[in-house]
Parts: C-alpha cells; sequence; structure tokens
C-alpha cells in the first residue's frame, strides 16, 4: 500500500539515526520552516517520551542553553548533559509544574504530547484539547517576551479557538502540518511565535 511507504520511510531513518521515534523530523521540518529554535536558548519539552524531540533539541544547542522536559513516562535517550533536566511526573501535578517552571523563563515551549486514543474520534478530539489547552497555560506562564509555542492537536475539534486564543498573547498563530505526519493522521500543529505577555482578555 502506496499510503504506508512514507510512514515506513521516516520510521526506518529514525532507527538508523538513533532517535526513538520518527516524530523527530516533524520537529525539524516546522523548525526549518519557523526558525524558532535558536543556539542559547532556554526550551521546554512537554510531553517529550520517548525523547525524539529532546534529543534533537539538545544536538542542536551543543551544550549551550538549556533544556527541561516532561513525562509520565521516562524518555528512552542517553543524554547526561548539564543542561539538562528530566521530570518523570504529570504535567497537572502542581509540584511537576512549580519544578518546570522554576527553570524558566523560556524562549520555547514545545509538546508532542498525545492523549492514549479510544478510536472515538470526539473522545480523542476533546483530551487532545485538554493537553493543548495545559501547554498553553504553561507558555503563557514560562516564556520570554518574543518567545514561541509549538503544539500538537488533533484536527477536526477546536484548533480555531485555541488559535484564537493564542492570538491573544502572541503576534502570529497558525497551523501547520508537517509532511513527516502519517497520512492516514489527523494531527497537525499549533505554531505560534512572538510572545507579548499573558492577555487579561
Amino acid at each position: 500500500m502506496s499510503g504506508y511507504e512514507k510512514p515506513d520511510f521516516w520510521a526506518q531513518k529514525a532507527k538508523k539515526e538513533g532517535y526513538p521515534a520518527r516524530s523527530v523530523y516533524k520537529l525539524k521540518e516546522i523548525n526549518e520552516k519557523f526558525h524558532l529554535l535558536k543556539r542559547g536558548a532556554r526550551i521546554l519539552d512537554i510531553g517529550a517520551a520517548p525523547g525524539s524531540w529532546s534529543l534533537w533539541i539538545l544536538q542542536q544547542l551543543g551544550g549551550s542553553g538549556f533544556l527541561a522536559s516532561v513525562d509520565l513516562q521516562p524518555l528512552k535517550i542517553d543524554s547526561p548533559t548539564p543542561n539538562f533536566h528530566f521530570r518523570q511526573g504529570d504535567l497537572y501535578d502542581p509540584a511537576v509544574r512549580a519544578e518546570i517552571l522554576g527553570f524558566g523563563p523560556y524562549d520555547l515551549v514545545v509538546s508532542d504530547a498525545a492523549p492514549a486514543t479510544t478510536g472515538n474520534r470526539l473522545v480523542d478530539q476533546g483530551a487532545s484539547e485538554s493537553i493543548v489547552e495545559a501547554v498553553i497555560d504553561y507558555g503563557l506562564e514560562a516564556l520570554k517576551p518574543g518567545g514561541c509555542l509549538v503544539a500538537k492537536i488533533f484536527q477536526g475539534g477546536d484548533e480555531k479557538a485555541l488559535l484564537t486564543r493564542l492570538k491573544l498573547s502572541f503576534e502570529t498563530a497558525r497551523g501547520f502540518k508537517p509532511e513527516a505526519c502519517r497520512s492516514q493522521s489527523f494531527e497537525t500543529y499549533l505554531i505560534a511565535s512572538g510572545f507579548r505577555g499573558q492577555s487579561r482578555v
């Protein structure tokens, strides 16, 4: 089936290049298009497991800057660098939130987090939106002025409302679907840049 050739390509490429998941190429494409990651930046990766995004970010930082990552699951990467902090825990846990925010403020908040899918598209969309709401909450509290945010969301739900919310606090906000997304997937990404500060509206 031709529809599976591309996913196979990205998965094989990830394995060959030492990444635990093919999702790394989505972040790479997002960064190539929007130029979000700067050397020396402080970055927060929410929902980081199995660790492909965190590993790629650390490679780009090259010992400069700082990366904090959080996930319920452990990461499948070896990154004992002093500019990296991983917290295994629930992003909704106040103690986890306080710890992660304590490493800020950040230049960039990224999230490839997705809920455990049920097969019910409406339920899955709702769960995805809830995660994105939490990621935006982190961003509004943790980002420096001019900072950027990237969050995965399942299409077909309330992504327009979430973009409207982002536009209250960022100069630009839009949706973007990288080529590395599976053709049958209904995921896309919200990209916001130029953080102006949290809107009180």
